[in-house]
């Protein structure tokens, strides 16, 4: 039977290639407008029984905020889509309403439906409400509470999300973040641990993960960092991403199994460090004690061995086995921390009233993840090179806002921010890079473009092709210019067309580029020989007409032949590429 259908399946595959296109109108689109009911109040009463009415939430506003009075609850897969000016780029903002009772809704989205999928584009999410207060200590734009969804997160702001940007509790989920700003989040309630962009809420392991997706985001100001996942995640990918003045660990993801860390910059990163103290009890590592580090890996637990092997860990022997499974690529990083940190972390261990407050300051990569690079008969798949200490040079309001807090309107500046912490104060501080202001209009909107906008524009010539794929180190949606528009072709095609991919043949990564017609829900997704799924480009994503293109990386498949395919509507089209190795 089994044959049978996967016979059928490639059949199927090799007719769609044969498929004459067809125009079909879309539909299950609701448009929203942000003069009527709250954001909560349109798309939770559209719905019956708990499932959406509606496959798409179009949001058209942009001179005036959507507001929140009330976590959306999201059981079946839909698509939250902003339409961004398309000259400015400007996002439509959901807003934290303050309510009558005092209080500030803390998460935006929770999704609760197992093996949905849950789209996020074009929007602005704010945790900061119209009296300038922020939900401290619950504040998060989305919770992932069921098993096997899939969350998109594509060219959106998240803006002061005081406890987690993303937070999950619940296993084998994927999670496809890209094109993104995530910025000033700390929550002085909860000292300098908390928010991170993404978190898996279980500190012992037990939630696993199937793929993290994270390219060409930025992270200014958020405390902890990117990831905190301690399971094991099958798919890990973290690259081009420009990582700014976070306090504590960039990457707490110690027992990856496949991952690859590329290209990225991470700047002022772990800025608070580890005291002798934390030190000596194991802070921030799963295998204590450690000197703080951006990259820092473990070997696998036996619980994670075994999950990895498919069977129980009987021996040292099957321990060694899931060691060699594992492959970790970590390339064409730039990490650095600049004087004015550096001269703060001599002055404070210089002046440390005992032994036991002074600072571990941090490292790219600690000495127990170097040896297990260099370890090739335990770790044959663990490849590191072209990681280089090197100031990208960033404008100078990076320094002078968020690092000294010249302009205290945006908190105490870096600095301050962690001698308050280190002298037992940190629940009374925040810092921030050039905070959101919310102002009293009632038209008032966020600062567009954003005010980080000129000043992440590196003036590092050599790191703007310095990456593997010759492209610009950091996130490439700033490094280049100060456009923060798509470009837009004068004459667009109106043909639903899918390229070949190129390079093809390709090892490892691949372009594919496509052109829609016509608005509307579309999904591009790979399969092999015998039309298994084995990469999900774009899982019907709401995207505007016009030409498309992404990067696929397929490192951690074998070489041969697989066929990618976009579909929209009833239109479907179906080409062929070579992996070689």
């Amino acid at each position: 039977m089994k044959a049978l259908f996967t016979t059928t399946l490639v059949l199927a595959m090799l007719a769609i290639i044969c498929t004459s296109d067809k125009s079909l109108a879309q539909s299950g689109t609701l448009t929203v407008y942000a003069n009527g009911p709250t954001i909560d109040q349109v798309i939770s009463n559209d719905a019956t029984n708990g499932i959406q009415k509606h496959a798409v939430y179009q949001l058209v506003s942009r001179d005036t905020t959507y507001l929140l009075d009330a976590t959306i609850t999201l059981k079946s897969g839909v698509s939250i889509v902003g339409v961004k000016d398309p000259v400015t780029g400007k996002l439509p903002c959901i807003e934290a309403d303050i309510l009558t009772s005092g209080q500030i809704p803390g998460i935006f989205f929770t999704l609760t439906g197992q093996g949905t999928r849950v789209t996020l584009k074009n929007l602005y999410l704010l945790g900061i409400a119209p009296n300038r207060a922020n939900n401290t200590g619950s504040g998060q734009g989305v919770q992932v509470s069921a098993d096997s969804i899939s969350l998109t997160i594509d060219n959106c702001v998240f803006d002061y999300m005081a406890q987690f940007e993303i937070g999950y509790s619940s296993n084998w989920n994927n999670f496809y973040i890209t094109n993104s700003v995530f910025r000033n989040g700390v929550d002085v309630a909860s000292a300098y641990y908390v928010p991170e962009l993404l978190r898996s809420q279980n500190y012992n392991g037990a939630w696993s993960t199937d793929t993290i997706n994270i390219n060409n985001n930025t992270l200014i100001g958020i405390a902890m960092g990117p990831v905190v996942t301690t399971g094991i995640t099958h798919y890990f990918n973290f690259s081009h991403n420009d990582v700014l003045l976070s306090t504590k660990s960039p990457l707490w993801s110690e027992q990856v199994v496949n991952a690859t860390i590329d290209n990225n910059i991470f700047y002022d990163t772990y800025a608070t460090g580890v005291t002798h103290t934390e030190y000596a009890g194991g802070w921030d590592e799963i295998r204590p004690p450690r000197i703080p580090a951006i990259i820092s890996l473990t070997g696998l637990d036996s619980t994670k061995a075994a999950m990895l092997l498919g069977h129980a860990r009987n021996s040292s022997a099957d321990s060694l086995a899931a060691e060699a499974l594992r492959k970790v690529e970590i390339k064409n990083n730039v990490y650095f921390w600049s004087t004015t940190l550096t001269n703060w972390w001599k002055t404070w261990n210089d002046t440390a009233t005992t032994a036991f407050d002074s600072i571990y300051t941090p490292v790219f990569m600690n000495s127990e993840t170097q040896s297990m690079f260099s370890n090739t008969t335990t770790w044959p798949n663990f490849d590191q090179s072209g990681n280089q200490s090197v100031d990208p040079g960033f404008g100078t309001t990076i320094t002078t806002d968020a690092l000294n807090g010249t302009d205290t309107t945006y908190g105490v500046g870096l600095l301050a921010y962690i001698a308050a912490v280190r002298g037992g104060q940190g629940t009374t501080q925040s810092y921030a890079y050039q905070k959101t202001i919310v102002g009293t209009n009632a038209d008032w909107t966020p600062i567009w473009p954003l005010p980080e906008r000129n000043a992440l524009v590196y003036s590092n010539q050599t790191l703007k092709t310095g990456a593997t794929d010759g492209t610009a180190i950091g996130d490439t949606n700033f490094s280049a210019s100060i456009t923060a528009v798509e470009s837009i072709p004068t004459t667009i095609p109106n043909k639903f067309e899918l390229y070949n991919a190129y390079p093809n043949p390709f090892n490892p990564s691949t372009n594919i580029k496509f052109n829609l017609a016509q608005n509307g829900n579309v999904s591009l997704k790979v399969y092999n020989m015998v039309g298994q799924l084995v990469r999900t480009i774009v899982d019907n994503i709401y995207s505007n007409k016009g030409e498309h293109e992404y990067n696929v990386n397929m490192d951690n498949l074998s070489s041969g032949v697989y066929f990618y395919t976009l579909t929209q509507g009833a239109q479907t089209i179906t080409k062929k590429m070579v992996l070689l190795k």
